[in-house]
């Protein structure tokens, strides 16, 4: 999609929740949902704590409310084992899959330019 694309797309879409655009790009504006996303792209099935110990900033609350939302957007899949003590295990859905090379190429970028926005926002 080039820029005039992305301007008639915006247009055509005057409410934030009937743009697909600005919808799914807000989801990934949290400060955490890539992040975790990565994470969870490293294993089959990722337990919480798993997650928490890779993101340490992230507080307990704010990891279960993104995942929350990650899941209700079919990015996550959440599993729950009747055991006792209960597991829970987080993995990505083939959607959420289908955004790892995406992030991988915007990890990229932003490992080739920090340098550059960093010295940009020192002026």
């Amino acid at each position: 999609m080039n820029g005039l694309q992305l301007q008639e797309n915006l247009k055509k879409y005057t409410r934030i929740e009937d743009c697909p655009i600005r919808n799914v790009l807000s989801r990934f504006s949290s400060k955490w949902a890539m992040l975790i996303l990565c994470v969870l792209s490293e294993n089959e099935a990722t337990r919480f704590n798993t997650i928490s110990k890779a993101i340490p900033d992230i507080s307990p609350k704010v990891l279960t409310e993104t995942l929350k939302a990650l899941e209700t957007d079919g990015l996550v899949k959440r599993k729950l084992y009747a055991e006792i003590p209960p597991r829970v295990e987080y993995s990505l859905t083939e959607v959420g899959q289908s955004l790892i090379p995406i992030l991988n190429s915007l990890i990229t970028w932003a490992l080739d330019n920090s340098a550059y926005i960093s010295k940009c926002r020192k002026k």
